[in-house]
């Protein structure tokens, strides 16, 4: 009886490690797949399409424009 209990806890060990295993191998998976498909640019290419960064350039060149018209 008490060999029985014992395989019956080591299987249900490793099969919740299995599952476990599963369980994260697809989450990784998912997480690449989303990340692909957000396409989002990266380094300096993320900085200068940013809103506050072309709000910054807009600022600048009509700031230059005022000082040439002057």
């Amino acid at each position: 009886m008490d060999g029985e209990r014992r395989r019956g806890g080591l299987r249900t060990f490793f099969l919740g490690g299995l599952v476990g295993a599963a369980a994260a191998l697809a989450a990784i998976n998912r997480r690449r797949r989303l990340q692909r498909r957000r396409a989002r640019p990266r380094g300096l290419a993320a900085f200068e399409s940013a809103p506050c960064y072309l709000e910054l350039l807009d600022r600048e060149g009509e700031g230059s424009e005022v000082q040439r018209e002057s």
